[in-house]
């Protein structure tokens, strides 16, 4: 089979490998469409996956193609999104329940061959069936969608709430679409890239900036949420969030990306500064949402590229142009 192969720090080919098989609690799947993320961009650096080449790809949905022998939950031609998320299921971590801090760590499109490729393999356990109205290339929304979800049991948000939101990619949206839903009296957003904006306006956020200093809002606001990664937006972050109020560090930053807190301030403002990576107990939830109509896939998703441009998908992605860039193989 043809797929995308991160080789080297900054170098993709797109190779002919080994097709996979299954394992006898595995499935194999006819990839239909895989989304790139940061996450992407951090491997293409020669950060988190341990050890190149590596076939990336952690957003993807498709058709099941071949099943293991103890498979029963899905058969030939079954539509699934897949978590891309593998634990150990042993380490201190696994075991209270923290899966994703899991000590020995893996995920399809990480560590193992991912989607970016005609076939994938995954667990049977990873596989969520998608409903007949959801188109199967959308459906790679749904692990992104999924980390949004994380990110609000982390936040445990209250009603009426004002929420600024800095970065209005594909990420940014989905937490203020999920900041909507969990009742935020407003939901405002910071970026510096216009397109993107715009978009955030046609979605219905009460204010879409280019600096939080043209919101009035005197005394800051109850939960900040930095959607981009960038050093110098989380410093910016950081600084607005009101007495009593919630940072969460949603945004992928580099392994080198520093910020300044005041400890003095976090004391006395009872300020609390949190994270939240990638998926936990959320992919099935996010499917729900999903496939209620949480997000609209033609405005979420600007670009459905061959597999033949995964390198140009990157670059794109990279430059800030469009939202979710897909690739379909």
């Amino acid at each position: 089979m043809k797929a995308a192969v991160i080789s080297a720090p900054g170098v993709v080919v797109i190779e002919n490998v080994e097709d996979p098989s299954p394992g006898p609690r595995d499935v194999v799947v006819r990839v239909a469409a895989v989304g790139l993320c940061g996450t992407d961009l951090h491997i293409l650096q020669g950060e988190f996956a341990p050890t190149l080449p590596i076939t990336p790809g952690h957003e993807f949905a498709g058709e099941v193609v071949a099943v293991g022998g103890q498979v029963h939950e899905f058969a030939l031609g079954d539509r699934v999104a897949v978590d891309p998320s593998l634990y150990c299921h042993e380490c201190h971590y696994c075991r209270i329940g923290r899966n994703n801090l899991c000590e020995r760590w893996a995920a399809i499109g990480v560590t193992n061959p991912g989607g970016a490729a005609e076939y994938a393999l995954a667990p049977a356990a990873n596989c969520v069936k998608l409903p007949e109205h959801v188109r199967t290339e959308d459906a790679a929304l749904i692990e992104p969608l999924s980390c949004a979800v994380r990110g609000y049991d982390i936040l445990r948000s209250q009603l009426a709430t004002n929420v600024l939101i800095y970065g209005s990619g594909t990420m940014g949206l989905m937490m203020m679409e999920l900041a909507k839903r969990t009742g935020a009296a407003t939901v405002d957003i910071v970026d510096i890239n216009p397109d993107r904006l715009e978009t955030a306006r046609t979605l219905g956020c009460t204010h879409a900036v280019t600096s939080a200093d043209e919101i009035e809002q005197p005394r800051g606001w109850d939960v900040v949420i930095d959607a981009t990664g960038n050093a110098k937006a989380i410093q910016e972050a950081i600084g607005r969030v009101g007495k009593g109020g919630t940072y969460l560090q949603f945004g992928v930053a580099d392994y080198a990306a520093r910020a300044t807190i005041e400890p003095y301030r976090i004391y006395n403002q009872e300020i609390t500064i949190t994270g939240s990576m990638a998926v936990l107990h959320s992919y099935e939830r996010a499917a729900r949402l999903f496939a209620a109509g949480v997000l609209d896939p033609e405005v979420f998703i600007s670009d459905r590229l061959p597999l033949t441009d995964y390198a140009a998908a990157l670059q794109q992605f990279q430059d800030g142009k469009g939202r979710k860039i897909l690739v379909t193989p």
